[in-house]
């Protein structure tokens, strides 16, 4: 038997102000995608903004259904539409901003698991890391080097 042990790395910003430029238009990108979103049911809503290599910015927001489980989230929709609108173009970084019409989301809302397997793919496909940058409505703001490091262990198709 053996103990490993995985650690993780983050800077954790205290505003919007202390990104980088890039960072800030992106971030204010998956604000303003997250103002569109469709929550009627859980009031939650999230946007997604993914810088492309070729500079495009693709945007994702949640989209619920009375048929719950049947939406999905934001994250999801924006890397799909990156994937049918942009096919092999790599994914230079990922921002996801999270508010709620009950109640002040004032923590650093992460990708669900679903979206962090969905997004794996993506990154280990590209063989290059992507930065992940998350915060809820008002607060601290996270950024990880990678998104595989918010998903250690990762499921990948070296497995099948």
């Amino acid at each position: 038997m053996k103990q490993i042990n995985i650690t993780s790395s983050a800077t954790v910003y205290s505003n919007l102000g202390e990104l980088s430029t890039e960072d800030q238009m992106l971030m204010n990108k998956a604000i303003e995608a997250r103002r569109n979103a469709y929550a009627p049911y859980s009031k939650f809503h999230v946007g997604a903004a993914l810088l492309l290599d070729n500079g495009e910015i693709v945007l994702g927001n949640n989209q619920e259904n009375a048929a719950y489980p049947s939406g999905m989230c934001a994250e999801r929709v924006a890397i799909w539409q990156a994937g049918s609108l942009f096919p092999g173009v790599k994914i230079k970084k990922l921002a996801i901003s999270a508010s709620s019409t009950i109640t002040k989301v004032d923590k650093p809302i992460g990708p669900c698991g679903a979206c962090r397997q969905t997004l794996s793919e993506y990154e280990i496909n590209q063989k290059e890391p992507f930065p992940v940058i998350f915060m809820g409505e008002v607060g601290e703001i996270v950024k990880t080097p990678s998104l595989l490091s918010l998903l250690p262990f990762s499921f990948d198709s070296s497995y099948l």
